[in-house]
């Protein structure tokens, strides 16, 4: 076991909460001591949820390590029931009460609740975070989808689907539903099923209706729909509609399995994305040297669209995602590098160090390098942050997504040529800090008369650790100062005796 104050997925516990906390009607049950009830946290918090999350937790504490544990889950159990009246239940241990060995599937079906109890066995110590979520959705699945179905041929009416993987906390993904369902609409096939997020246990009884499933996010979904192919026979769509070639390819898989004719949507340029990469403002963008590195699904789209939509140059491939290692190997193979798999964020950061690219697209740990490093970044992948969800309309999926990457990830390039050139005239008189607006003739009368004053090397160079959004008012404060007390030179004390006069 390694313990880490960075780290990219938690235990897998927290993907069976974030499947908990994406559908209605279902609770989790946690066995969990004082310390790892985080469930707020991460989920009003961060994601800013209305709700707080469907997560009871057990709570003991040490002086509870000598009495019966197991029979304070069966309290909490059948108190949670009681108090939420949800449609089915899963329980589980937290990587600490795993040490325990109480059992709560056990414990539970002891209990005797009248709903469906789905006990989880997720190895703390082995397995992460989209494990747990593939897990979890997996699990219920099997529970709740396994009557037989009869499906009415397609021939005659609209094809079904269902949309698999977008989750609480997972990146972007509320956006991006919204998207692909208006994708299909146009296509012209209906949604049946969308699980796990706003899906009820009862839903995902429909899903083996659905003439073919969609698989958004891999990492949470795939499992669940490999068992509901080969279950129902049910063809999967697997292309990860992120870029416009990559949406693409979406469209026309989707239009193949439902036989109808998408050939009007492929014509229609509605992402800007591809004439701005064209435009003449662009062009200094051919080349740039960028490194990739998410889970597997974002990371490898991302590679697609830097390299055949953008025309940057990839120096550097990752994901953290070992369970989609070899998909991550096979593509930075493709692309002459070798592939960076790994969970240690300082491996991460030694490799960015080394290979200096211009551009970062990454998850907030690679934000966090990349300003370490003054490297542009865009965020591309989970682990997120509060900011990632936006309370815009932000896919990154379809059509719009790509306008939506394309803004995202030109910005800190355009915003760092800016500092280039900010940097390369910072001598010019009208680049300097104490410059006024070119633009407003009554701002330029104080500069020119501050040039009478004479500001010491010392002081200069005190008067640029002052935030540059004060900076300005702090010159003109400490010269009017200086003026007051009819002084011809300003030092670091005229500099800190002008603060002391105006802070009164």
């Amino acid at each position: 076991m390694k313990l880490t104050v960075w780290t990219y997925e938690g235990p897998p516990h927290i993907g069976a909460m974030r499947v908990a906390a994406s559908m209605d009607g279902l609770h989790y049950v946690l066995h969990a001591p004082q310390g790892d009830t985080y469930a707020d946290l991460l989920f009003t918090m961060i994601e800013r949820r209305k709700s707080r999350p469907p997560v009871t937790y057990t709570t003991f504490q040490a002086r509870d390590l000598g009495t019966d544990t197991a029979e304070l889950f069966k309290t909490t159990a059948r108190d949670a029931y009681e108090r939420f009246t949800p449609e089915a239940m899963i329980v589980g241990a937290s990587c600490t009460a795993e040490l325990l060995q109480d059992d709560p599937g056990g414990i539970t079906k002891a209990i005797g609740l009248p709903i469906p109890v789905i006990p989880l066995e997720l190895p703390a110590y082995q397995k992460k975070e989209n494990w747990g979520a593939a897990e979890t959705l997996y699990r219920l699945v099997r529970t709740f989808a396994s009557a037989p179905v009869e499906r009415t041929p397609i021939a005659g009416r609209r094809s079904t689907c269902n949309i698999l993987g977008p989750t609480s906390l997972g990146f972007r993904n509320r956006d991006d539903l919204v998207e692909i369902e208006r994708l299909l609409e146009r296509i012209g096939v209906d949604v049946n099923v969308v699980a796990p997020l706003g899906a009820r246990p009862s839903d995902l009884a429909r899903l083996g209706h659905a003439d073919f499933n969609v698989v958004l996010y891999p990492e949470v979904a795939e499992t669940a729909a490999r068992w509901l192919s080969k279950t129902f026979d049910q063809p999967l769509v697997t292309t990860v509609p992120i870029g416009v070639g990559a949406t693409r390819d979406f469209v026309r898989e989707v239009a193949e399995i439902a036989g109808v004719d998408a050939a009007s949507i492929l014509d229609d340029e509605s992402s800007r994305l591809p004439w701005y990469s064209r435009s003449i403002d662009s062009t200094y963008l051919t080349g740039k040297r960028v490194f990739v590195f998410g889970d597997a699904t974002h990371a490898l789209a991302a590679a697609r669209v830097a390299t055949e939509e953008l025309g940057f140059t990839l120096v550097g491939l990752g994901t953290y995602s070992r369970e989609r290692a070899r998909e991550v190997r096979a593509a930075a193979n493709e692309y002459g590098l070798e592939a960076l798999i790994t969970d240690d964020h300082l491996a991460v950061e030694s490799a960015v160090d080394a290979l200096q690219p211009e551009l970062v697209l990454g998850t907030q740990m690679e934000r966090h390098i990349a300003k370490r490093l003054s490297i542009p970044c865009a965020v591309i992948s989970s682990p997120v942050h509060v900011q990632d969800f936006p309370a815009r309309y932000s896919p990154q999926m379809g059509f719009e997504g790509s306008n939506v990457i394309f803004d995202t990830w030109v910005h800190p390039l355009m915003m760092g040529l800016e500092e280039h050139l900010l940097g390369m005239f910072r001598e010019d008189f009208e680049f300097a800090d104490g410059a006024g607006a070119s633009h407003l003739a009554s701002e330029q009368a104080p500069v020119a008369a501050s040039r009478s004053l004479a500001w010491t090397a010392d002081a200069e160079k005190e008067l640029k650790k002052i935030p540059f959004f004060v900076r300005g008012k702090a010159r003109r404060n400490t010269e009017s100062f200086a003026k007051d007390q009819h002084l011809s030179e300003i030092t670091v004390e005229t500099l800190y005796e002008a603060k002391a006069h105006f802070s009164r």
